[in-house]
Formats: C-alpha cells, structure tokens, sequence
C-alpha cells in the first residue's frame, strides 16, 4: 500500500491503570502502523518506557499523546528503553536534549549503533548478507535503491546513563518495576516486571499475536535465545502484559504457548523445505516457506527470520551450511 493511500495516524493518548497511561505513536511502516510507548507516574513527573521512531514530525505526535492524558515532556524524569530498535529506541537523543533526563538501556545494543551513525553502511551489511543467501540480483538493486536516503529512523546516538540488567529497578508510584532480560527478539531486550501488581511492559517480546522478528547476525542463536527468554517470562506471576504494539492483554501463560506454536512451525517449514528440495540457498527456503506472499515489504523481515531458524538449526546439529561454487556464491544450506 503506498504512502498516500494510507490512513494517516496520529499520536493518541489513554489511561489503561491509575499511574500508566498508552502512548500511541505512528511508524511509517505497512503492517506496523503504531507503536506504543508507556508513561509511568513517578513522583512529581513520569517515566518514559520506549519513545518511538524519528521521522518528520514525530516529537509532536508524542507531544499530541502526552496532551490527551494531561502530561507533557518536560514532566519526563527518566527514559527506559526495551530494547534499540528504532521504533522504541529511535527519538531518545531528542527526548534527552529537551528534557535534560537520563537514558537507561541494555548494554548490549550495538545492532543498532551502526544503522544510527552509518546507514550506508548497515544498509551494505544487509546487501552482503542477502547476496550471500541467494537474493536475485534485480530485486537486491530495487531494494538498495530504495533504501537509500530513507532515513535511520534514530535523532541520535545517546549511550545509556545506566544499564539495565538484573537487579536495577526502576521506581515509580506503582512500586519498583524489576529488570528481566529478553534477548532474541533484539541482543538489547528487556521486560520490565512489577511483582505487587503483577504488570509486565513486554516491548516486542510478548505482543497480542505472536509476530516474529530477530536480529540476524549479532548472537550465535537468537531464536534459542528467545525460547529461553520464553522460560523466564513464564516463570512470573502475570495478570496484564503492556505490550510495544497493539493493546494491553492479559492470559499470558496463552500468549507464551502461542509463540512457542508459531517458532515450531515456522521450523517445520524450513526443514520440510530442505527435506523436499535442499540443499538450496536462504532465499530459495523463504520462497519454498512462503511462496507467493513473498513481496518487496515483507522480503526483508522473512529473510533476516528465515536466517535465524536456519542458523538455530545449524546450532542445535540439524542442518549445515557450505559456501558455495566461487567468489561471491551465496551459502547452501541442507539438513544433516
């Protein structure tokens, strides 16, 4: 769908609890319209988990969200982030500049440092590694030209005043919420748990339905990091998950099944491709999977979780990789 025919979103603002209100914020991106980011009464001023993405115009669709529960950004007293992808990561040099507050992120978040102060390239690490699984020469030029000069979706690089790891807890008028690490879906994820209340802020680890992503390349198994991080989830007593993405829900235990269900299958469809036709390149197993709903909106992110289900395979002893036939040949992947 293009750009203008698109309905065009605006930043929305609503109380979901006393003390935590939904942030509501555009994304320019077909399938993924919104994200979401959470205020958190703290004392004399809130705090701030995730701020959405940069673009043209987004400080005022935050401060737009801000206004309709009656709150503004100069009541921000301290930025969280979930995670440093851009759409909850992205404006968070802005927000630090004009209020003067602390950032607290995961240490580990140098998947998007490169894609924040270099695009091009990040842009050419993603080329490589699409030649590499066999991407089609006009598709990949298409791609390239189109991603050039888009933007980071980042203001900024602004390093964390404080890192979260387990055992930092940030204090707000619902009591201290506690740091519980989620890497898989990003190396820099992390939930945050309020046990009294029995309230988690999920980011992109535990959505409405599951939807997956992982950032191919940075660790040696994010999907096997992102079962573990399952685990840990499920060992928590929860009554409301307050999601990245779409509105706040509650049967969690469900929700934690489900992905579990959708990863399997998503396996069993990488290794019934290479049973049935392997060995065969990355991109050859994505339209094996996937057919004729591959387009140039979805080609990327299928690509990039095609990639981690091969790569969680190879890791586990179920498929192998070689290079292939001459310089510049893309890998072959088969099961062992």
């Amino acid at each position: 769908m293009s750009e203008s025919s698109r309905t065009r979103e605006l930043g929305r603002g609503e109380k979901v609890l006393p003390g935590v209100w939904r942030l509501r914020l555009p994304l320019p991106w077909p399938g993924v319209p919104h994200c979401n980011a959470w205020a958190l009464a703290a004392g004399d001023g809130i705090v701030l988990v995730d701020c959405g993405m940069d673009q043209p115009g987004s400080m005022a669709q935050l401060e737009r969200a801000l206004q309709q529960v009656n709150l503004r950004i100069d009541l921000i007293r301290l930025l969280v982030c979930t995670h440093a992808h851009s759409d909850h990561y992205g404006q968070a040099a802005s927000i630090v500049k004009a209020t003067g507050c602390e950032l607290w992120m995961h240490p580990n978040h140098e998947h998007s440092v490169q894609a924040a102060t270099d695009p091009e390239a990040a842009l050419e690490r993603r080329i490589e590694v699409a030649i590499l699984s066999g991407v089609p020469q006009e598709p990949l030029r298409a791609y390239a030209e189109q991603a050039k000069g888009r933007g980071s979706g980042f203001s900024g690089i602004v390093e964390p005043a404080r890192d979260l790891l387990p055992g930092v807890q940030v204090q707000t008028d619902l009591g201290p919420w506690e740091v519980v690490e989620t890497p898989g879906h990003a190396p820099s994820h992390v939930c945050l748990y309020q046990p009294e209340r029995r309230l988690m802020i999920s980011g992109d680890h535990l959505l409405g339905r599951p939807s997956l992503y992982y950032d191919y390349g940075w660790t040696p198994d994010p999907v096997g990091e992102y079962l573990s991080s399952l685990e840990v989830v499920e060992d928590l007593d929860m009554r409301l998950c307050l999601p990245g993405h779409g509105r706040s829900f509650a049967e969690v235990p469900a929700h934690i099944t489900a992905n579990r269900i959708a990863i399997a299958e998503r396996i069993d469809g990488v290794i019934d491709a290479l049973a049935q036709d392997g060995p065969m390149t990355a991109f050859e197993v994505v339209r094996s999977v996937h057919g004729d709903a591959l387009t140039p909106v979805n080609a990327n992110w299928w690509l990039s979780e095609t990639l981690c289900y091969l790569r969680h395979l190879e890791v586990t002893g179920r498929a192998e990789r070689s290079e292939g036939d001459g310089e510049d040949q893309p890998e072959i992947w088969q099961l062992i």
